[in-house]
């Protein structure tokens, strides 16, 4: 018996058509990339540009920010439009993003095509709530982290493309495949996303529903504490990619942006992570128990970078851990947020995603200004401390216990 066609797909359907999930995977992985193609490039860029990376730092801020406000303000759009219209709308105009910012003669307009390109990168936070929407909710961990893997690949193989392709041909040569790649994409998702009508916010006009999503924030303590955290534990990803390019280019190690970027290749192992975070945080109470394991796991990795400046074998370890952590972190702060409301799953993700993403941006912020002031010593220190906070927050702050009371 043959599986139904991905147009068929339908709200918990018994069993998804084979390949829909590693699809979206997919899509979700080659989108988000865009975000992280110039981490390996600051060098390259501050020289083009004739600055520093302290002055180049507004370049992979301002994508990360386009990001944040992509989110919010895009990400109700799949509450109230069907979401195949908004994310092929969104894919072109990132296709449209990338060539602007392969050919920006300054920094000034590269920044404002960044900002663009993070806005319309969103678009795989549109796709992961459809996925939410379409599993059956006893298998909504697993499917959510399958698609994570692909978002963590993306996250990762940007990094380890944009070194390459950056050292080879330029950074310009960079953002020119990126749109490339993402034009492929725009056709797979074509003919490959179900046609499902809007749900029933569709009644509701952009205004209200951009403020029911920042209403979201404040009905939802689940989502309050899955949104500060995740804000932590990405800043401390963050910090450590931003904060390994010069460290890779100081004299303790003299290698290029292609060795910046192949250690996104060291990070993939963490996509091994997301079955099994999917799989526990199905449980009740999982989520709650593999979010404590992972922030472990990131403030360990600190732990490891701070004798990075002595050898590579601790920058290796390290981010092999900080990536487990981040990638089991994220899902099953996914997972439960997913389970609020199935009616809110798009402005609920764009209120968690925008605040990961400002972590994050917080994060590149602060690694670029850590190394100009006391090298990666400072940037350890900060990593650690983004990583701390995130876990004393989740140990004191029971937003179960909030509610109840």
């Amino acid at each position: 018996m043959s599986s139904p066609s991905l147009a068929q797909a339908t709200p918990h359907s018994p069993e998804l058509p084979r390949l829909f999930l590693p699809l979206m995977a997919l899509a979700c992985g080659v989108a988000v990339a865009n975000i992280y193609y110039v981490q390996p490039l600051l060098e390259q860029l501050a020289l083009s540009f004739r600055t520093t990376v302290a002055g180049i730092a507004a370049i992979p801020t301002a994508t990360q920010v386009g990001f944040a406000c992509g989110l919010i303000g895009l990400g109700p759009l799949g509450d109230r439009y069907p979401r195949h219209r908004v994310i092929l709308g969104m894919g072109a105009a990132l296709v449209f993003m990338l060539l602007l910012a392969s050919a920006a003669p300054n920094i000034a307009l590269l920044a404002a095509a960044s900002l663009g390109v993070g806005l319309m990168a969103s678009v795989a936070q549109q796709i992961v709530p459809l996925v939410a929407h379409l599993a059956p909710p006893q298998q909504r961990g697993r499917a959510v982290g399958l698609v994570m893997s692909g978002l963590l690949v993306g996250i990762l193989g940007g990094r380890v493309l944009g070194g390459l392709v950056g050292q080879a041909l330029g950074w310009r040569a960079v953002f020119a495949l990126a749109a490339l790649l993402n034009a492929a994409s725009l056709v797979m998702l074509w003919r490959t996303l179900p046609r499902l009508p809007a749900n029933d916010a569709s009644a509701q006009s952009y205004g209200h529903l951009v403020a029911s999503t920042l209403g979201q924030f404040r009905k939802h303590a689940e989502l309050r504490a899955a949104g500060v955290t995740g804000g932590l534990f990405f800043g401390a990803f963050s910090v450590f990619w931003v904060g390994l390019t010069p460290l890779l280019g100081s004299p303790a190690y003299g290698l290029g942006p292609a060795a910046a970027g192949l250690f996104g290749i060291l990070g993939l192992t963490g996509a091994l992570v997301a079955p099994v975070s999917g799989r526990h945080s199905d449980h009740p109470g999982g989520p709650r128990r593999v979010l404590l394991v992972a922030l472990v796991c990131v403030l360990a990795a600190w732990a490891l970078f701070a004798f990075g400046g002595h050898g590579l074998i601790w920058l290796v370890l390290g981010v092999v851990v900080l990536d487990a952590g981040v990638q089991g972190a994220q899902i099953a702060n996914q997972t439960r947020i997913y389970a609020l409301d199935a009616a809110s799953r798009s402005r609920i993700n764009a209120v968690y995603m925008t605040q990961y993403f400002i972590g994050g941006a917080a994060g590149t912020f602060a690694a670029s200004h850590a190394w100009a002031l006391g090298g990666w010593p400072a940037v350890v220190l900060t990593g650690a401390a983004f990583s701390a906070l995130a876990l004393v927050l989740h140990v004191g702050w029971n937003p179960g216990k909030a509610a109840a009371g």
